[in-house]
């Protein structure tokens, strides 16, 4: 093959080096910044080396995103003077040009991902190109896993090469057992960053929208503007119409776009114009808009976050990285010096995340593990991963497959499962289309699905309206996503479409998110326990049940953005095999007594409740101890007296062993244990008695240690009087005698418990029954401070007896008598 003219780009000065490592090994990365060339260079550089074959040496080069693979697919194709198609094509999700002339292959990741599943062997293809891997993508991690093990396993000549602008080349290098690693120098221009940070009541189109007419009064060039998604592109687009001059032509750029209309935003702006492209991260890397010399930052992202649990995915608009804004920066300088308006505060640069983090960490890993399962492997960490997949996520991912019939209990693949990946779609949206076959709605099904895998800006949160619309043409990717539906019937008649049943067949995808009614206007329940919400206006609020596809925002206010009706009827006819009958037995604070009831559930939408006229007493109990736990000891029918014997036990658990703990928080922790047995038949925490109570916990003691107790710490004390006076047990400072004075006269020896271990605490008493006093010596006081408390209290209480030796009187509990 003739030698192929490379551009004068930075990749040149290592491509030496990186033929030299492809040739001695079959591993190497490759670390490249934005601008050096390598997306175009590499392949064309590799094209006439000795190891690629002819005949079958096939190159496949990965690419994130489609747009960027048909970009430098047809950039490789025009400098080799031909169209794409030839020596140079692309494939990707609803598109291809090859021929059998191709020998290099552009293709997005997920077009891999599924041609080597398919084999395994990747017969033909010479070597695997794994470009912008620092995107981190999870069909790019799952492709290189399975690239790794099938040039381990059968193809010790297939050549893999991952290339990065940002990731770190050592790490990557250790996953493919220490590769060498070859750094190109890039070629930028100078990029100075103004930063313009807004105001935070500000909304975001209007910062934006202030900031490119700033910069196209200041800077001369195209704008190239970052937006976290479609909707504020949208609104910044119509904001900015009869504002900008007329040489500025809007240029919106999202992935969910026609591919003409991608094609015409990163195309050269006419001669004597200029355009302002308002992208979302889809532009960051790879693509190169010709003209732009400013870029106009937001510093935001919208990223997907799943949510194992309720299997739900939500998109979350997050700060983007350093890489990120490093990376969106330099494309101001690819061809001369640029400006970046950057919408935060400088000092704010520190406090962003150094890089994205991986998709493998954070979403739905049910197409993974099925994948997988084809590829015959049941545990991820047999492969190489850069990120291990996270376990919960794992675990989750089976569960949903198992419920699919995907897999077997063992984790096994099943013929379900088998018709499930042979599908491009996520496996809920491949149960739904090969179960709607088998019921003659899979044309429907297929519609469906290509409307919720392509996206597009949705004009409706009615899924029937927008079936519609796609009927009539009137979704802006309607033909498009048309075009895919009838791609997966396989050659099959389309026949026609009941858009009426759009409910019944969605839900075989989301059994998980039937939503009922309840409460407020607007609001639901989905069947996977989470809440949802519809503006009061909405015509969906006339169903008492939907099915939702899209669910948006926090937990406690997550708008419903996608959805469709379903009859009861349905759900009994396509999800009854999920119904779960229940007995609720719970608590009911308005009636203070256990409420039992039957229910018919879906998840945790009830659909049916009545009365449950003899509930399990093992139920009963439970709800009772639960209101108990929630309530706290104060819902117990404490005595005073069975205070005070409580306050007697918790002194002794204090200084001897074999006493049970009885504080408030013990009990309560070991209801069961103790309080249970005494709940029997019971319907209500009042019809506990306090002889119940009493019983309970005296059964916690063993029988020496309850007959002991009064002899060891007695309830009360007998002073001279005879009164039989209560000790304190539950004071701070120890067990207290209060007293008054005059009923102890007569007394040498100080008041002790636990076998005279220990002294109580006396508070002595005046006759209104006030402290005037407090000791733990009674013989030092009537010796010492006793003539001045005398002198005081006689003066206050003349009618009482204040004699001068206390030790020589009566004590008494009356005042002196009258002369």
């Amino acid at each position: 093959m003739a030698e192929i003219s490379l551009p004068q780009l930075p990749i040149l000065e290592a491509l030496p080096a990186l033929k030299t490592s492809m040739l001695d090994g079959n591993k190497a990365v490759l670390i490249a910044p934005p601008g050096a060339g390598k997306t175009t260079c590499v392949p064309l550089a590799l094209l006439n080396e000795p190891w690629r074959k002819e005949e079958d040496g096939k190159i496949i080069m990965l690419e994130p995103r489609r747009l960027a693979a048909k970009a430098s697919a047809r950039r490789m194709a025009s400098m080799l003077g031909e169209k794409s198609g030839e020596r140079v094509g692309y494939r990707v999700r609803m598109e291809s040009r090859v021929s059998a002339k191709t020998r290099i292959e552009v293709v997005t990741e997920g077009v891999f991902a599924r041609m080597i599943v398919e084999d395994p062997s990747l017969d033909g293809v010479a070597a695997i190109l794994f470009d912008e891997f620092h995107e981190r993508n999870l069909d790019g991690d799952k492709s290189l896993a399975f690239a790794l093990d099938a040039q381990e396993a059968l193809r010790d000549d297939l050549r893999i090469l991952v290339m990065s602008a940002t990731l770190d080349g050592g790490r990557v290098s250790s996953m493919l057992s220490d590769a060498p690693v070859i750094e190109s120098m890039g070629r930028a221009f100078p990029v100075e960053a103004r930063y313009r940070p807004r105001k935070p009541r500000d909304r975001l189109e209007d910062g934006v929208c202030t900031t490119i007419l700033e910069a196209i009064a200041e800077e001369q060039g195209s704008v190239l503007v970052f937006l976290p998604g479609q909707a504020e592109i949208m609104r910044v687009n119509d904001r900015l119409s009869g504002k900008i001059p007329k040489e500025c032509l809007l240029a919106p750029l999202f992935g969910a776009m026609e591919g003409r209309e991608q094609d015409r935003a990163i195309q050269p702006a006419p001669s004597g114009q200029r355009k302002i492209v308002l992208a979302t991260s889809i532009a960051e890397t790879s693509l190169t808009i010709e003209g732009v010399r400013i870029i106009v930052d937001s510093g935001l992202v919208r990223r997907p976050h799943f949510e194992p649990g309720l299997g739900l995915s939500r998109l979350e608009t997050v700060r983007v990285s350093r890489a990120s804004a490093e990376q969106r920066q330099g494309r101001a300088g690819r061809t001369e010096p640029g400006i970046c308006y950057r919408l935060w505060d400088k000092g704010q640069m520190a406090a962003l995340p150094a890089f994205e983090p991986p998709e493998i960490l954070q979403t739905d890993l049910s197409r993974l593990v099925l994948d997988l399962a084809v590829w015959g492997e049941r545990d991820p960490e047999n492969l190489r991963w850069l990120d291990l997949p996270p376990k919960a996520g794992w675990i989750e991912a089976v569960k949903l497959l198992q419920s699919l019939g995907a897999l077997d209990e063992e984790g096994s693949l099943t013929d379900h499962g088998k018709q499930l990946a042979r599908l491009p779609v996520p496996p809920r949206l491949g149960h739904m289309i090969v179960t709607a076959t088998g019921e003659g709605y899979e044309y429907l099904a297929c519609l469906i699905a290509a409307l919720l895998s392509e996206g597009g800006r949705l004009r409706h949160n009615d899924l029937r309206r927008l079936l519609q619309d796609l009927q009539s043409n009137r979704l802006n990717n309607a033909k498009q996503i048309k075009s895919l539906a009838k791609r997966w019937m396989s050659g099959k008649p389309a026949g026609s479409v009941r858009i009426e049943e759009a409910g019944r067949i969605l839900a075989l995808a989301y059994p998980d998110r039937v939503a009922m009614r309840r409460g407020a206007k607007g609001g639901y329940l989905l069947a996977s326990g989470r809440g949802g919400i519809l503006q009061e206006d909405d015509p969906l609020n006339a169903n008492q049940f939907l099915v939702v596809a899209d669910l948006q925002g926090a937990a406690s206010k997550a708008r419903i953005t996608l959805a469709t009706p379903i009859t009861r009827s349905e759900i009994e006819a396509e999800l009854g095999h999920h119904f779960e009958e229940r007995e609720q037995v719970e608590f009911d604070r308005q009636s203070n007594s256990v409420r039992a009831r039957q229910q018919l559930c879906l998840g945790k939408v009830v659909l049916e409740e009545k009365k449950l006229k003899n509930p399990s007493p093992e139920a009963l109990q439970t709800a009772l101890i639960d209101a108990i736990r929630r309530k706290g000891t104060k819902a117990l029918p404490f005595t005073k007296e069975l205070e005070r014997w409580r306050g007697r036990v918790l002194f002794a658990s204090t200084r001897e062993e074999g006493w049970p703990d009885f504080s408030d928080q013990a009990l309560l922790d070991t209801l069961e244990d103790w309080l249970q047995p005494f709940l029997a038949g019971k319907m209500a925490v009042d019809e506990l008695t306090s002889g119940d109570l009493k019983v309970a916990l005296q059964a916690q003691l063993p029988y020496e240690k309850l007959s002991g107790l009064d002899d060891l710490l007695p309830s009360h004390f007998v002073v001279p009087t005879g009164s039989k006076i209560p000790i304190d047990y539950a004071e701070q400072n120890g067990p207290v005698l209060a007293v008054r004075v005059q009923e102890l006269f007569g007394l040498d020896q100080h008041p002790t418990i636990l076998n005279g271990q220990i002294p109580l605490l006396l508070h002595l008493l005046s006759p209104a029954q006030r402290p005037i006093q407090v000791t733990r010596d009674l013989p030092g006081f009537w010796r010492g401070s006793w003539k001045e408390v005398k002198a005081d209290m006689k003066g206050q209480y003349p009618k009482h007896v204040w004699p001068d030796d206390p030790l020589a009187a009566e004590a008494t509990r009356r005042v002196k008598p009258r002369k």
